[in-house]
């Protein structure tokens, strides 16, 4: 694009000292919940709340190490609530993509239908 510097892997804008994600999966996860309320599942309130709930319970982590986990607990609870999905569905397809992860050849890209359980 024109006008527009492409950074590489390892430089940051001026003034940022570390990665906002340290983990591909972390942008994902930041990305889902953005796209969720984008088609209007939850208001940006709602997911406030949900979120700080997760962090300020006693077994995080002081140092903030796991606040992507807690990401994803909010967001997992959050669409329990709503009756999106369940803590027992989310858990079903985590595990499909487990598999489907295991079950792909080096390099080629992860998909669900790879998992050998699916009965597609």
């Amino acid at each position: 694009m024109p006008g527009r510097a492409i950074l590489s892997r390892h430089e940051l804008p001026a003034g940022m000292e570390e990665p906002v994600f340290s983990e591909p999966w972390q942008a994902e996860a930041f990305a889902m919940v953005v796209a969720l309320h984008e088609r209007g599942l939850f208001t940006w309130a709602e997911w406030a709340e949900r979120l700080s709930t997760e962090v300020k319970k006693p077994d995080a982590a002081s140092d903030g190490s796991d606040y992507y986990g807690r990401w994803l607990a909010a967001l997992e609870r959050l669409m329990a609530e709503k009756g999106f999905a369940g803590h027992d569905e989310v858990d079903a397809v985590a595990a499909a993509w487990e598999r489907a992860a295991h079950a792909t050849p080096h390099g080629q890209p992860i998909l669900l239908e790879n998992d050998p359980e699916s009965v597609l």
